[in-house]
């Protein structure tokens, strides 16, 4: 009897896991809430977004059909709950990727841990190191957990490198819009002028947003503090305060973007100064550890004679 209760524990376990996951994406109605949160972010996004999105997504075939409903149910879950991830959804901005892909990445991911778990007890079971039934389940928790965090700590990586780009890319902008401003242009015009001149996807970010500006009857400073918002750089919200501040005066405008990108400027030469101070420690330690082997390898014979003797 006993040797049968632990198995039956297992498999109730597996089977009530493998119920909350189907329950969690089974479609569910939709609470007043959660629609208004779902067309506040819609509206947000825009529809020219949400068409590329849409159209991307049908382009997939059944597996990109099946992710998007996947990512659709996860997402929905996600408002239900109040769970927002704004730090995250920032970093899925910068990289231009989608929110609704991206839960569905991480929920495959945590389906594919589950049984990836099961199988590498199976391998560890043959050589002989491990017998318990216990021991697969556990390992299918934590290969679950882990595969699901996985896509944030590489989402994460990638916006902080590219979140680097786009601030030496807004101090180079900043310069030109003030000399933009000294040759005789109003603020929107040396704004767009500015953004203008490369084709990179910082400054298309920027342009975008300064076309919908215009479009949508904003300020354009606001819709560089937006777009701030929307990518988590500071820099741009810090920058649309500024400007609504001095917009109606060339001078202090000039000024201000002046020193603003002068300050950039040496705060960059500063974490490129600490960057490389690191690397050097780094290198030093490497460097001492290689010595110390050197030395142990050296004295090494002479210390096992004594030792002998």
């Amino acid at each position: 009897m006993n040797e049968l209760t632990l198995p039956l524990a297992v498999g109730a376990v597996f089977g009530l896991g493998v119920y909350a996951l189907i329950r969690a994406l089974m479609p569910a109605k939709r609470s007043a809430v959660a629609q208004v949160a779902r067309i506040d972010a819609m509206r947000a996004r825009g529809a020219a977004y949400e068409s590329a999105h849409r159209a991307r997504q049908d382009g997939g075939g059944r597996l990109g059909s099946l992710r998007a409903h996947i990512g659709a149910r996860v997402s929905e879950f996600y408002l239900q709950q109040g769970w927002e991830q704004r730090s995250l959804r920032a970093d899925l901005a910068v990289l231009d990727r989608s929110w609704e892909n991206f839960l569905a990445t991480k929920m495959l991911l945590a389906v594919s841990g589950l049984f990836f778990g099961p199988f590498l007890f199976a391998v560890v079971w043959t050589l002989g190191f491990g017998s318990s039934p216990v021991v697969p389940v556990w390992l299918a928790l934590l290969c679950a957990a882990l595969f699901f965090v996985l896509p944030d700590l590489e989402v994460r990586r990638d916006a902080a490198e590219k979140r680097r780009d786009l601030r030496r890319v807004i101090g180079a902008y900043l310069d030109l819009v003030s000399m933009s401003l000294a040759g005789g242009r109003g603020l929107p015009e040396a704004l767009m002028t500015a953004a203008e001149v490369s084709d990179g996807w910082a400054t298309q970010r920027i342009r975008n947003a300064l076309s919908d500006a215009r479009i949508t009857g904003i300020s354009q400073w606001q819709a560089l503090g937006q777009l701030g918002e929307e990518l988590g750089v500071e820099e741009l919200k810090d920058l649309s305060a500024s400007l609504a501040l001095v917009a109606d005066d060339g001078a202090k405008v000039r000024e201000s973007l002046a020193s603003r990108a002068e300050t950039m400027r040496h705060r960059e030469l500063a974490e490129i100064e600490g960057n490389a101070g690191e690397k050097s420690q780094s290198m030093l330690v490497a460097q001492l550890l290689l010595c110390a082997g050197f030395l142990v390898f050296l004295i090494f014979p002479a210390a096992m004679r004594v030792f002998q003797v």
